[in-house]
């Protein structure tokens, strides 16, 4: 039966197509190949602008793309999802390159690469499975209306030619699939656009304004700090964080491409994966990163890339183009980059769900836990706030909904001639539903004898265990009797081991 697969089996994980096959069909290798020139292109002023962010030279977010996305085509568990520097982790250790110099910034960054390994042999990964469909199309929205934002400010305060030439290379991606898909839309658009501008001498601002690029390869790079008590706790809790929230975006994206591309990555591979780039990337004085889910967007919607052979050459085109064609490549005008990625984010969000029939059929709870996940987003800029805020009001919409499924009924009789209040408790008990619970009896019309009937229930935490009990100190205060009766195993075991040791009516 096909049911009887397990659920971990190795058939679940096989990439399709896998890199062999890949590398023996011309197609799928052009593909993979343009795909990666296209990403890499792409990269060079989002590496540029987030080295800024953190306060460090434009090398640093190049170099440090460039040692991931290589690192991550053979150690990551997602194929095909681009690792670089990225917005999230720039902002979350910039305070350090700010307040304590380069060498504590890139020891952080290797910190902050061993926490993420340590992580992942704890198994953090597969939390993942907790996160709600509506956080996840919550966690899309933002992102799709943060890469827009993001674009905002190279279109404002430029030169008109800016518009004309950004509204051309969107036409060209929107209309360039109806003629080919050989050749993805991102890179015709990028070329179409520069060798206009470069034709007719358009003054509009090119990749080469954004920072200057590097003339040298990266080399290793060990940092001079004091290896002491104190350096931990000073890079510590930039390291933490950085590890957390790289984690959490990699994690995300990783579930995303796996919706898209109907196929199952490994999250725990995909944990330590990304652990040791930022390792290696911190040795080759990179500022580190995580997966960057525009990017990967335009490897998998855009380009229609499959396996590790396109971020891989992503990496590779980055370094060829940054060190060795920097001269050309600083010509390209953010106007035709812009537009890539204006048509990434409008491919990203998740239009479906805004429409009027789904709101309408959605419960009130989901949607209002995919706007509280897009609003703290879009407000803090942070993906990892957003996800964790989403989670707890989707874990409180949830507990308030099941705390009302747990019901008593009442029914008084007469069992062998001894009047009994016999009462049925149904539902599943725990914090939420059994705070309510003591509330439910009649203590002082009750008959002397009392019978709970708990077989239509279960208990899962010690609240309940501690409601029980002071519904048998408030019956006994009364002078009667009662019986639990019908428990399953496993909540009589449990019973048993708490019951009259939670300080209860003392």
């Amino acid at each position: 039966m096909a049911l009887a697969r397990k659920s971990d089996s190795p058939d679940r994980y096989t990439a399709n197509p896998s890199v062999l096959t890949a590398l023996r069909t011309p197609r799928l290798l052009t593909r993979e190949v343009l795909a990666g020139l296209v990403v890499a292109l792409a990269l060079i002023p989002e590496a540029i602008s987030f080295s800024i962010i953190a306060g460090v030279d434009p090398q640093v977010g190049l170099f440090s793309s460039f040692v991931m996305a290589i690192a991550i085509a053979f150690l990551g568990g997602r194929p095909a999802m681009i690792t670089a520097a990225t917005g999230a982790v720039a902002l979350v250790i910039a305070p350090v390159a700010r307040d304590y110099g380069m060498d504590y910034f890139i020891a952080t960054v290797i910190l902050a690469g061993i926490f993420q390994v340590l992580f992942a042999v704890l198994g953090v990964a597969k939390l993942m499975r907790f996160i709600p469909r509506s956080v996840m199309v919550g966690f899309v929205n933002s992102l799709a209306i943060l890469i827009f934002v993001a674009q905002v400010p190279n279109l404002i305060g430029v030169p008109w030619l800016v518009y004309p030439l950004v509204a051309a290379g969107i036409l060209i991606m929107v209309f360039m699939p109806r003629i080919t898909k050989v050749i993805p839309a991102p890179l015709v658009a990028i070329v179409l656009v520069t060798g206009a501008a470069v034709l007719f001498a358009f003054t509009v601002p090119t990749v080469g304004d954004q920072g200057e690029l590097p003339r040298s390869l990266p080399s290793l790079f060990l940092p001079n700090v004091p290896f002491t008590w104190e350096t931990f706790t000073i890079i510590a809790p930039f390291a933490a964080a950085m590890a957390v929230v790289g984690l959490l975006e990699s994690l995300m994206t990783a579930k995303l491409v796996d919706d898209i591309t109907d196929t199952h990555s490994r999250k725990t591979r995909e944990a330590w994966g990304q652990g040791a780039a930022n390792v290696l990337s911190g040795f080759f004085g990179g500022m580190g990163g995580c997966a960057m889910i525009g990017q990967t967007m335009i490897n998998v919607k855009a380009s229609g890339a499959r396996t590790r052979i396109s971020t891989f050459l992503a990496g590779v085109f980055l370094l060829v183009l940054v060190v060795g064609l920097g001269d050309l490549v600083s010509i390209i005008p953010m106007a035709a980059l812009v537009a890539v990625m204006i048509m990434v984010s409008v491919a990203t969000f998740d239009w479906h769900s805004i429409k009027p029939s789904t709101l309408k059929a959605m419960p009130v709870g989901e949607t209002a836990v995919m706007v509280a996940t897009v609003v703290v987003v879009v407000v803090t800029h942070n993906l990892a706030i957003g996800v964790i805020v989403g989670v707890f009001v989707a874990m409180v919409i949830f507990a308030r909904r099941v705390a009302h499924f747990a019901t008593v009924t009442r029914d008084v009789r007469l069992d062998e001639t001894v009047p009994t209040a016999r009462y049925t408790v149904d539902g599943e008990l725990f914090f939420a539903s059994s705070n309510d619970l003591t509330t439910q009896f009649e203590y002082v019309a009750d008959p002397d004898r009392v019978v709970i009937d708990m077989s239509a229930s279960h208990i899962w935490d010690a609240s309940t265990v501690a409601a029980l009990d002071a519904i048998a100190t408030k019956y006994e205060s009364h002078g009667k009797h009662v019986v639990f009766e019908g428990l399953n195993e496993a909540s009589s075991q449990f019973r048993g081991r708490l019951a009259g040791k939670l300080g209860v009516g003392h």
